[in-house]
């Protein structure tokens, strides 16, 4: 058996498709049906009657992708799916071969799969997640027995490996971006676990410029943080903050508790940290209460904390030291 990184489009764009319909499928839906493709030269050959003259190299690479997922991929394959529009990573199962079926216009070239489990991007070790961070569609995941070890995850048992700093890897072929929001996730994880998180996203308000009240460590009453505009707190928006460290992701519970909380506090909104992000049912729960609610997963949190970093106080940039660093952005071949 073999672990394979298929993505759902550059931006997410597949995300909620695949997922509901229980496949992987891949770009280039201006290609017509491929069942009938039986070598890799026929393949390129249709390729390029369908785009035109390409540079050989950017032929050679998205060929391959494609005949990986039509002829490589094989039932009972792990197959990981990062996700775009919420931090974590989904896992599955293929369990058809390559079909070409329109589920939804950008959806036609798919392969049928069992979803088992989505983690967060901080349970994956940080080698799997820079092949996870290739910018490919369709990739093998090489690492030291990466598909035994997602196996154990899938399992609930905890694997770690320990590495070197130095990891072989393409740099020219990592989402550098995403590499350093993992670096930043796996730091958080150490070194802001339990209540130590709720001061981090406390900080992150003042730097927002609210009035805040911290809770302290132990039973919080249903809320981490109360927060409020202007100088005293007392304008609107008022909010309350609960906060989740747990990598287990929420359930909807939760949701509806924060819901009451806010009747409790008198106050017009609520935010969910949920270090671990929420479940199926927790993301519908959120959806009726798009007006009300809002979450930060852990990317949520990182991008805030780029956000805001400047502003964080100087005994607080010494918890958490970052700096940023420029970098050009390579035109895609896509």
């Amino acid at each position: 058996m073999t672990f394979w990184l298929v993505r759902a489009d550059k931006h997410g764009e597949q995300e909620d498709g695949v997922l509901e319909n229980n496949v992987v499928a891949i770009g280039w839906n201006d290609l017509p049906d491929l069942s009938n493709i039986t070598t890799k030269e026929e393949l390129e050959k249709l390729y390029l009657e369908t785009h035109g003259p390409q540079k050989k190299m950017h032929v050679s690479n998205v060929v391959g992708q494609i005949w990986s997922f039509l002829k490589k991929i094989n039932k009972g394959d792990l197959v990981a799916l990062p996700l775009k529009r919420k931090s974590g990573i989904a896992i599955g199962e293929i369990v058809g071969d390559y079909e070409f079926n329109e589920i939804q216009s950008n959806i036609k070239h798919i392969r049928k799969v069992n979803w088992i489990k989505t983690f967060p991007r901080s349970s994956f070790d940080q080698d799997i997640l820079f092949s996870l961070g290739a910018f490919l569609t369709v990739g093998r995941v090489r690492r030291d027995n990466a598909e035994e070890r997602v196996r154990s995850m899938l399992k609930g048992e905890i694997t770690s490996k320990t590495l070197n700093d130095d990891v072989e890897t393409e740099t020219s072929e990592l989402d550098l971006e995403q590499y350093s929001k993992d670096q930043i996730i796996k730091f958080l994880e150490r070194k802001f676990a339990g209540h130590d998180l709720s001061r981090l996203i406390n900080e992150i308000l003042k730097s927002q410029g609210y009035s805040t009240k911290l809770s302290p460590a132990g039973p919080d009453g249903g809320v981490d943080i109360l927060a409020g505009s202007g100088p005293l707190g007392f304008e609107n928006p008022r909010i309350c903050v609960q906060v989740k460290s747990s990598q287990t992701p929420v359930d909807v519970r939760i949701v509806r508790e924060l819901e009451g909380v806010i009747k409790n506090f008198k106050a017009e909104y609520g935010l969910l940290v949920a270090w671990g992000g929420i479940n199926i049912k927790a993301d519908q729960e959120m959806t009726r209460s798009f007006f009300s609610i809002r979450l930060w997963d852990q990317d949520k949190i990182v991008e805030e904390i780029m956000k805001n970093y400047e502003k964080f106080d100087d005994s607080f940039k010494a918890e958490l030291p970052l700096k940023k660093i420029w970098t050009l952005v390579e035109e895609s071949n896509d």
